[in-house]
């Protein structure tokens, strides 16, 4: 398993940043992408726990279940199931008010389950693109909430 981190401080509230990072609608406004939808709501909140994302991006397609949900501070979240195929342990954004804004770690530990060569794969490939993926998302957070 490979554990992936990214993080960005978001020039806005702590409140605002969870609720935009929570709505994976608007991941949407990176390139990266081409579609998110909430399938199912979660439990006292539509993205609370239980919720059932899915998501299209430029380098797979994803059902995603909310497993936590502590506004506006984490969320946890789990990959059901994945094109291509991935195992998963972990998804967790977390989001702390810092000088500036807001800042917002991204945590993922996952693998390309294959049956050589599986730990590279990840490393070398799979890992630097999600990190990718997951900047932009953030990336465009920030350009979407920032003087707001």
């Amino acid at each position: 398993m490979e554990t992936l981190i990214v993080r960005r401080v978001v020039g806005a509230p702590v409140e605002d940043v969870f609720d935009w990072c929570a709505t994976s609608s608007n991941y949407t406004r990176s390139p990266f992408v081409l579609r998110a939808r909430l399938a199912r709501p979660g439990a006292g909140a539509p993205y609370g726990v239980g919720a059932v994302r899915l998501h299209t991006w430029t380098i797979g397609w994803f059902r995603e279940r909310i497993t936590a949900y502590n506004p506006p501070y984490e969320f946890d979240y789990t990959v059901e199931r994945s094109f291509p195929a991935a195992r998963h342990e972990l998804g967790r954004m977390t989001f702390t008010e810092v000088d500036g804004g807001t800042e917002v770690v991204w945590t993922t530990r996952f693998e390309v389950p294959l049956p050589f060569g599986a730990a590279a794969l990840t490393r070398v490939c799979a890992k630097p693109v999600i990190g990718r993926v997951f900047g932009s998302i953030l990336d465009s957070a920030d350009a979407a909430l920032r003087g707001r």
